[in-house]
């Protein structure tokens, strides 16, 4: 009988640890609350930071240009003067009352003169020049400093300048305009010749300003354009109808929306044309801001200056719009060209 050896008998391996249970989202480790609000600091650092660099500019205007604004609306809307302050809220009838004074539409009418026999050869005046400047000349920067040497000086000092240069009888302009034959301007006395020479003031000091915002966007066109047109045998004058004031054309907007907000503003140069400061005699060159002025600080109703305050903001508003519809109708037709 033969005896079959015992085998061992099997060990068993041992089982290996059970795994740990995975974390529930609802069970975050020791660190993810840091990190969740380092997350949420991000997202909120690049939604907020873009508004936090403008606000600045936006708390600003709020303080000076908004609150004043609205101010005055409220203003206009009581009878309210100099001394007692606050009246009775009356509505509409601070506008009413100053739609029916003769020296309100007189005022307007002045403005928009002056207005106009400003603003539109200002804006020709500075293109030519910053045309001559953007050439090349001698001595340019010179030249391009030289021109804003009228921006640089004082309203007052100019008005009183150019005051005494328009004088009705000793006058340099009547002097000289004597010796060519023409008859005595009466500068201070009639409507349109007053006009002319505060929009001589207007134009002295401004054109030499917005011929430098010309002459940074003239930099900015390619000079291939130009030479193309050279070889082309094209002229100087050519080239500026045809090359430079089509790739001025926001500049232009821009020079021309800022100029009718200025010249519908405008109060520093009527105001020193002469001594009295009250638009002359018989209100020939009385502007808006001079009617305003008198409203307020002569006659003590603040109700009534507030009034034209506001009306001469709808009516830039107006200005503005007309030209932003021109502005969009120009450059309609020239993207179907």
């Amino acid at each position: 009988m033969t005896v079959r050896p015992t085998q061992p008998a099997p060990v068993a391996a041992p089982t290996p640890p059970d795994p740990a249970p995975p974390e529930r989202a609802d069970r975050p480790g020791p660190g993810a609350p840091r990190t969740r609000w380092r997350r949420r600091l991000t997202r909120l650092d690049e939604k907020g930071a873009p508004y936090a660099y403008v606000s600045p500019f936006f708390l600003l205007f709020g303080v000076v240009g908004l609150f004043p604004l609205l101010y005055t609306a409220w203003v206009s809307l009581h009878d309210w003067n100099l001394i007692g302050g606050q009246g009775d809220f009356t509505g509409l009838e601070n506008y009413r009352d100053v739609l029916a004074q003769p020296y309100f539409w007189n005022a307007l009418r002045n403005t928009v003169s002056i207005f106009l026999l400003s603003s539109v050869p200002q804006v020709v005046l500075a293109l030519l020049i910053a045309a001559a400047l953007d050439s090349k000349l001698r001595a340019r920067t010179f030249w391009r400093m030289g021109v804003l040497v009228p921006y640089v000086l004082a309203p007052v000092a100019v008005a009183l300048v150019f005051s005494d240069l328009f004088g009705d009888r000793f006058g340099l302009f009547n002097h000289v305009l004597g010796t060519l034959g023409v008859p005595e301007i009466r500068w201070h006395q009639d409507t349109l010749p007053s006009h002319l020479a505060i929009a001589t003031m207007v134009n002295f000091r401004w054109t030499g300003y917005n011929a430098l915002i010309f002459l940074a966007a003239m930099q900015a066109i390619p000079r291939d354009y130009y030479d193309a047109a050279l070889v082309d045998g094209a002229s100087r004058l050519r080239t500026l109808w045809s090359i430079t004031i089509p790739q001025l054309r926001p500049t232009v907007i821009f020079v021309v929306v800022t100029s009718t907000i200025g010249g519908l503003q405008i109060f520093d140069e009527p105001r020193m044309f002469d001594q009295y400061g009250l638009g002359g005699p018989d209100k020939q060159w009385q502007t808006l801001t001079i009617y305003l002025y008198q409203l307020g600080w002569t006659q003590k109703n603040f109700g009534r200056a507030a009034a034209v305050a506001w009306m001469l903001f709808l009516i830039i508003v107006v200005f503005a719009l007309v030209n932003f519809l021109l502005t969009q109708r120009i450059s309609s037709k020239e993207g179907k060209r």
